[in-house]
């Protein structure tokens, strides 16, 4: 990664850090009475021991002076540990908000941008690697400030009381963050990469776990278990280059701060010995001076230990931020940005002129369409795959953006509001989606239940047939991805679901494609029931049942080749009797 990369990806955790400034500022606070504390520890134990050794003062005129030192003990440790939460508050904070904004973000593109990308690598970027921000907030932060401030602090302190133990310490100090820094530039890049590869990895797992059936089948489990491993040795291997940059930071700062310690003791002791007589403003070294100098030399670079114990933080966030400030910063078109809610009360006709879909990142997908769907027409899309027929679903569902003009109801949908939109559609893919925790809940999701319509649709979607066999009926749990549910019943209640939902475009993406024979034919004949009721348009596959449809769309090369009903196809030269003909030499 580019320098001017890792300063632009620090300059965006830097503005994040407003998600959670009030805890952010209470820690750093925190952190700063704890600096001024430590002078007064250090101050206290060099004044008492100057007074016992030199003074000889008695123990019992001193009493005020320790139960003040064991104050300070007893302060800095609250103080400590009030810090760690406040730290920990601020971290939760902006972590939380980052993760309502990414959520935020991919609600805002759709699932055509989401589908994109393995689902692995979602979940990487959602959990692991925003979490892995959680001490760049919490510790990292903070301490860089206090690495700056509390060694000006005892600097302040220990000029007035002898310059040439300060002076050892301001030179020796810059030492520190220059060699750190070097390191710390590999580690960040090196945790960029590992990032990347835990992306892959866990997409490619998640994929090859979905498909482990098919692997099954094929005899490919063995060979597959065989390229997972080498794919988790190769990230193995990073993740020890990572931590070993992080081990390298850390023996250079321990390396240049006992060499300063060392340097100041060995004054000290030279001093005493009479061999050197300078840093003392003409009052010798007393020991008051050299266990003061001794005793804060420590706590100079105890700031600094701890950044360097917390810069792998910033190795991990700054490659955790970098895929996560890409996908934010990414231009994307706006399906639907309007806030007109039209009356569709009395259904949906659609019309497209010169119609045009694109990605959100604009690059073109089908088109130039020129369609019309009047209202209550029900019209079946067929064509090859990658004909643009899923495209056109997915424009017309609010997911993907278009240029050139799309009309519902002689309203360009880009200008109507996106959630009164939704509201008039229902629609059924091709993989069961059932996201609520009841089967109650997935068929009636807003919770208002009309208990007659609830029954009817689940009779007309075949739910009633298994439902006896579930053990709580309707209140029954739906394990996670519907394990619990075979695909025929799950899709059936994806059926109920939009045949419950009183809409006025019906959208079918190959509902049957994924089920056996009785389910398929059960599904088929529900829906075309309940596509009576308002426009709807079908994916299919299957050309044994065209007939049942209003008017037929055969899409080519992201436009439609040709159009009308079956008996109109039939008795034209084109693609419709070419794709019939190739299906029967298929069969045979």
């Amino acid at each position: 990664m580019k320098t001017s990369r890792q300063q632009e990806l620090l300059r965006w955790l830097k503005k994040q850090r407003v998600y959670g400034n009030v805890w952010f500022r209470v820690s750093l606070l925190l952190g700063v009475s704890g600096a001024l504390l430590i002078l007064c520890q250090a101050w206290l134990l060099a004044t008492l021991l100057q007074a016992l050794i030199v003074d000889g003062v008695s123990r019992a005129t001193l009493l005020p002076q320790f139960l003040l030192l064991f104050s300070c003990f007893f302060l800095r440790g609250l103080l400590v540990w009030l810090r760690e939460k406040a730290g920990f508050a601020s971290g939760c904070a902006i972590r939380k908000k980052l993760r309502q904004i990414l959520l935020d973000k991919l609600e805002e593109v759709g699932p055509a941008v989401i589908y994109g990308r393995p689902a692995g690598s979602w979940a990487t970027l959602l959990l692991e690697q925003i979490e892995d921000m959680q001490d760049y907030y919490a510790r990292y932060l903070p301490q860089m400030l206090l690495a700056v401030l509390a060694p000006c602090f005892i600097l302040i302190l220990l000029f007035p009381v002898n310059w040439a133990a300060a002076l050892i310490l301001l030179v020796t100090a810059p030492l520190i963050p220059l060699f750190m820094a070097l390191a710390g530039m590999g580690a960040a890049e090196a945790s960029r990469r590992n990032f990347q590869a835990l992306a892959r990895l866990s997409g490619y797992f998640l994929d090859r776990l979905k498909g482990l059936d098919t692997l099954r089948l094929f005899s490919q489990a063995e060979a597959e278990t065989g390229r997972i491993q080498t794919a988790s040795a190769r990230f193995r291997e990073r993740t020890m280059e990572v931590l070993r940059l992080a081990f390298l930071s850390s023996a250079v700062l321990e390396f240049f701060a006992s060499v300063s310690i060392a340097v100041v003791a060995v004054y000290f002791g030279f001093s005493y010995l009479g061999e050197l007589d300078f840093g003392h403003y003409n009052a010798g070294v007393s020991l008051f001076a050299g266990f003061l100098s001794l005793i804060l030399a420590p706590e100079f670079f105890q700031p600094l230990r701890e950044l360097g114990t917390f810069y792998h933080a910033k190795a991990q966030a700054t490659g955790a931020a970098d895929t996560l400030e890409t996908f934010l910063a990414a231009p994307h078109l706006q399906p639907q940005t309007g806030t007109l809610t039209p009356d569709f009360s009395a259904g949906i006709a659609i019309a497209a002129v010169d119609l045009i879909i694109v990605t959100p990142q604009g690059t073109p997908l089908a088109g130039p369409l020129n369609l019309t769907l009047d209202a209550g027409k029900r019209v079946a899309l067929i064509g090859q795959s990658g004909a643009g027929k899923t495209s056109l679903l997915n424009v017309l569902s609010g997911y993907l953006p278009y240029q050139g003009s799309l009309k519902i109801n002689g309203v360009e949908l880009r200008d109507i509001l996106p959630a009164w939109w939704q509201q008039q559609l229902a629609w059924v893919g091709q993989n069961p989606h059932l996201p609520a925790a009841t089967l109650r809940e997935n068929i009636v999701p807003d919770g208002a239940c009309d208990p007659l319509r609830l029954q009817q649709v689940c009779a007309q979607a075949g739910v009633d047939e298994f439902l006896a066999r579930l053990p709580a009926g309707l209140e029954s749990v739906i394990d996670e991805q519907a394990a619990n549910l075979s695909v025929g019943q799950a899709q059936r209640i994806a059926v109920a679901r939009a045949l419950y939902k009183s809409c006025r475009l019906l959208l079918l993406d190959e509902p049957g494609a994924s089920l056996d024979g009785p389910s398929e034919r059960h599904v088929n004949q529900a829906l075309l029931a309940a596509s009576f009721n308002q426009t709807t348009l079908l994916i299919t596959h299957r050309l044994d049942q065209l007939e049942e449809w209003d008017e037929i769309w055969l899409m080519q090369n992201g436009r439609i080749a040709q159009q009308g009903n079956k008996a109109s196809l039939l008795q034209q030269d084109g693609p419709f009797k070419a794709l019939l003909a190739r299906r029967k030499e298929a069969l045979l």
